[in-house]
């Protein structure tokens, strides 16, 4: 997200996009860029939706506040650049058909944290970029821990906040992750084989499944949740929301860097 509203922080720029309802539920100031202040936002709005945003905004007021400044029409500007460029097809922030390797490649990139075993595998996962097998909702968290499940079958999906349009596969892979097993050695959730989900899936009407894809996404799932770690721990470090729970997320990025070498081996 990028706007051209020079405030001194987040909180007005969303009131004024969601509505005077909306509230900045976490924040924290990212690095990199000398002429712009950018921010990892979340946000609610008021349906209780949950946004998770990167806002882009002038540094100061004047010429020394940020390179461009009002010289070039300042963020409104290039923000409104932005949406014709979108329209015309070029490939923007906020579009529907945003590269998944590239926006976790650079999200990790704005925290400016070092990590060679993450680089390596956004490396290999480049270089081994499966065909695509079509284009779906996709619920972006659908796990072991966010499913409720009675003796009938499934009862609820919960947490929708990362839902996008995407590959029907980033869901199953998601599901493998090793950290959704809670130490359970089924590599389905902790509860269940390959073999197992590809079968019920093909069953249910989803699509053939193609087993080197599956692990393709299920080691891009180890690695988005490797870089959302780093995020979390950040949000605690740099002051965003003060958390114990962050900080023992953000000591969990080892595990995933671990768990990559395994799976890229």
């Amino acid at each position: 997200m990028t706007d051209g509203r020079e405030t001194t922080g987040p909180g007005g720029v969303v009131r004024e996009v969601f509505g005077g309802a909306a509230r900045v539920v976490a924040r924290a100031r990212l690095s990199g860029g000398a002429s712009r202040e950018t921010w990892s936002v979340d946000v609610a709005d008021a349906a209780g939706r949950r946004h998770a945003l990167v806002l882009r905004l002038a540094s100061g007021p004047g010429p020394e506040g940020g390179l461009g400044g009002e010289l070039e029409g300042g963020l409104r500007g290039e923000a409104e650049l932005m949406r014709q460029a979108g329209r015309a097809g070029v490939p923007v922030p906020g579009g529907e058909a945003a590269d998944p390797l590239r926006r976790w490649r650079d999200l990790l990139d704005l925290t400016g944290q070092p990590h060679p075993v993450f680089e390596l595998a956004f490396r290999r996962l480049a270089g081994t970029r499966p065909a695509p097998a079509g284009r779906v909702l996709v619920h972006g968290d659908f796990r072991n821990g966010n499913l409720v499940v009675g003796p009938e079958g499934l009862r609820a999906v919960l947490d929708w906040e990362l839902a996008h349009a995407g590959d029907p596969l980033e869901d199953l892979g998601w599901l493998c992750v090793r950290a959704w097993r809670f130490g359970a050695a089924p590599p389905v959730g902790g509860f269940g084989h390959y073999d197992e989900l590809i079968g019920a899936y093909e069953r249910a009407g989803g699509r053939p499944v193609d087993r080197d894809a599956l692990r393709w996404w299920e080691t891009f799932g180890v690695l988005k949740w490797g870089v959302i770690c780093v995020m979390q721990a950040m949000r605690h470090l740099r002051g965003g929301e003060r958390s114990v729970e962050l900080a023992a997320i953000g000591r969990r990025v080892c595990e995933n860097e671990w768990d990559l070498l395994r799976m890229l081996d």
